[in-house]
């Protein structure tokens, strides 16, 4: 028998390759790298491209869209839109504008502070004929109560001003509406009152009452821990009647006490006691807060011009004060 028949053919197994560890490519990054600066390069150069534009092929550029489309073409040239050449324009006429605003920046500058200053004279004339609108408008209610005061015997029961906040009648308390150091409405404070309401009724503006009181302190062990009971008291006693008697709506009102913290006078003028214990009856003007601001001054001139038509015409003005009393 053969000797290589008994080794199973005589075949010789093949040696193992042996396996190596992969070779690592240290420089790797430097592609990474290479691509980032050429991204950044190829985007320098995109923004600088779009911070100059050629006018000559973007009008071309409008032309040809347009006769295409039909419509008018815009661009965005550094926030200000240029319209492309109609058929009535001149070709040159965007080129040229881009031209002059590029060459001389201090001529489009010059143009925006003209059209700011235009719109800022165009809201201030806007906003005096406003104003001007409010104050007559006040000025109509002024007369129509000063009527209604006069036709019931009661012309010196109120004095009228215009203000920031609106038409301010300041109803005289003593002897008008209440005694001292009561909120019990005085049979003539009633009279007063309801002539006032049937104007007040006809209005749009809506109506804020304030009570107010002198410096006088309360008397101690009173029916009033202090003048600010009391001219709360007064302003929803004067705002109740108005409502329940006199049927002024009620969301159209709103009342406030100010105690002796809002004098029309200081303590030295001679009719402090009466002329700060009051009632302020308010219109709030119906205009914006910006028109409001101006209604003083308008009072103020209307006022003055009144004057001095009455001391042309030779006529005199008197001031009634109230007598002073004891008590807030």
């Amino acid at each position: 028998m053969s000797k290589s028949a008994g080794h199973g053919g005589g075949k010789r197994r093949a040696k193992k390759h042996e396996e190596h560890e992969e070779h690592e490519n240290h420089e790797r990054w430097l592609v990474s790298g290479f691509d980032m600066m050429t991204l950044l390069f190829v985007l320098f150069v995109v923004l600088y491209a779009m911070s100059s534009i050629d006018m000559a092929k973007f009008t071309a550029f409008a032309d040809g869209a347009r006769e295409g489309a039909g419509a008018p073409v815009t661009i965005l040239n550094d926030g200000a839109a240029i319209d492309a050449p109609t058929e009535n324009d001149s070709p040159l006429k965007p080129v040229q504008v881009a031209e002059e605003a590029a060459i001389d920046g201090t001529e489009q500058t010059d143009a925006e502070k003209a059209a700011a200053e235009a719109a800022a004279a165009q809201d201030a004339r806007r906003t005096a004929a406003e104003a001007r609108g409010a104050y007559d408008q006040l000025a109509q209610a002024r007369d129509a109560l000063s009527a209604a005061l006069a036709a019931v015997g009661q012309p010196a029961a109120a004095q009228f001003v215009i203000d920031e906040r609106g038409l301010v009648v300041h109803v005289v308390s003593d002897p008008v509406l209440f005694a001292p150091e009561s909120a019990a409405l005085q049979p003539q404070g009633a009279v007063v009152l309801d002539a006032m309401a049937r104007t007040l009724d006809t209005l749009p503006n809506q109506i804020r009452v304030e009570g107010h009181a002198n410096s006088l302190p309360v008397t101690p062990g009173g029916p009033w821990p202090s003048n600010w009971e009391l001219s709360a008291v007064r302003a929803t006693t004067v705002l109740r009647h108005l409502s329940e008697v006199d049927g002024v709506a009620e969301g159209r009102m709103s009342a406030a006490g100010y105690g002796s913290t809002r004098p029309l006078v200081p303590d030295t003028d001679p009719g402090y006691v009466t002329v700060n214990r009051r009632v302020d009856v308010i219109l709030l003007s119906t205009a914006s807060a910006e028109a409001n601001v101006l209604l003083p001054g308008i009072e103020a001139a209307v006022q003055s011009a009144a004057r001095a038509a009455t001391a042309a015409a030779g006529g005199t003005t008197t001031d009634s004060t109230a007598s002073e009393g004891s008590h807030p």
